[in-house]
């Protein structure tokens, strides 16, 4: 019932940014939080950042904190993260994901295809 399609990504150098796009399609008026997470080869899916739909309540994963940004335009269905100050560990496939409640976990109902970002010493 929704679709999550993230684009941006690509090859930065570190101390660069970047700024990843998610747009959701479907029966997104539903949706409570949208969210970033991420996974680097041989590694966990970690969680990056949050957002709710309604107030804008953000929520940062400590690695990011100061240096990513997430923002959300309901009007486009759209859900932004802002990647500054950009280092090599950021290096991963970046997955966008939304549910009908506020979550952290990798349990969202919803998950886009995945955008590559690669950070170059």
């Amino acid at each position: 019932q929704v679709q999550l399609v993230e684009s941006g990504g690509g090859l930065v150098q570190a101390g660069g940014s970047l700024r990843l796009s998610c747009a959701a399609s479907g029966r997104t008026s539903a949706l409570y939080t949208m969210a970033w997470f991420r996974q680097a080869p041989g590694k966990e899916r970690d969680f990056v950042s949050a957002i709710t739909r309604s107030a804008g309540n953000t929520y940062y994963a400590d690695s990011v904190k100061g240096r990513f940004n997430i923002s959300r335009d309901n009007a486009k269905n759209t859900v932004y993260l802002q990647m500054n100050s950009l280092k090599p560990e950021d290096t991963a496939v970046y997955y966008c994901a939304a549910d009908r409640r506020f979550l952290r976990t990798a349990d969202y109902d919803y998950w886009g295809q995945g955008t590559q970002v690669t950070v170059s010493s």
